[in-house]
């Protein structure tokens, strides 16, 4: 499991879900420096060390990613460091409930600036460090299956992810004469604890994993790992000729349940 060696990656939200599980396996797959970012330092610090611990340079960066200057100095971070940035994992997101009816302006503008406002201006950083460097490099997206129209109750989160589907495929035309991939990957229903949480405060039982589990055509809903290994190949040298890629990575719409 060499395919990111001699890589830089990083990977917003890498604190905890999905996002740790993927510099997680960045490290494994011989990364050579990691940053990762996020509001909770205590986690972001634990993580870093864990992976530091393993063998692959690992920085945190305390960061409230609605802030563009927050954005801007992960990446400005990673290239202190580094010297460079190769990999960006756009995966840092907030899932806060708000339907046509009862969205406010202040959750609608929440949501926008960290799942879409976010994930531009970390790209277009990493792009102008990519570019100096001439060495190209790639970007991955984090989209949902929401994209698609989305729960009820996911009203500005579906629109944002669905405006970053479109940012993916005009980045990539843009930045494919550097040498920069842009892709997608539109998740499924996944767990995570920040899933776990919403359920349990949606008023599902405790075991409400076991029954979504039950439903799906496959057996189960998405893990972290299962997502990790795409991000993995997206960020590989083996899928070099793959840009403006969006792939829906999901099944449950197979029985009409989207998560």
């Amino acid at each position: 499991m060499r395919t990111l060696e001699g890589l830089i990656v990083v990977v917003t939200g890498g604190t905890q879900g999905l996002g740790e599980e993927i510099a997680r396996r960045a490290a494994q797959h011989h990364a050579a420096g990691i940053v990762i970012c996020g509001r909770g330092q205590e986690n972001g610090t634990r993580v870093a060390a864990e992976i530091g611990e393993s063998g692959c340079p690992t920085l945190y960066v305390p960061a409230d990613l609605s802030s563009v200057d927050d954005c801007r100095a992960v990446i400005r971070a990673a290239d202190e460091r580094f010297g460079r940035v190769d990999g960006l994992v756009n995966c840092a997101a907030t899932t806060d409930r708000g339907s046509v009816y009862d969205t406010t302006p202040e959750l609608w503008d929440r949501i926008m600036a960290i799942n879409l406002r976010a994930p531009f201006f970390l790209m277009q950083e990493a792009a102008l460090v990519m570019r100096r460097e001439g060495r190209g490099g790639t970007v991955v997206n984090i989209g949902s299956i929401n994209a698609r129209g989305g729960q009820p109750n996911l009203t500005p989160y579906s629109t944002a992810k669905g405006a970053l589907s479109t940012l993916t495929l005009n980045a990539a035309n843009v930045l494919a004469p550097d040498h920069i991939r842009v892709n997608c990957i539109n998740v499924g229903w996944m767990i995570t604890p920040n899933e776990d949480t919403v359920q349990r405060k949606e008023g599902n039982p405790a075991n409400w994993l076991e029954l979504a589990d039950a439903r799906m055509p496959m057996g189960r809903i998405l893990r972290p790992d299962d997502v990790a290994g795409l991000v993995m190949w997206f960020l590989s040298p083996e899928s070099a000729m793959m840009s403006g890629g969006i792939i829906d990575f999901d099944h449950s719409k197979i029985v009409g349940t989207y998560g």
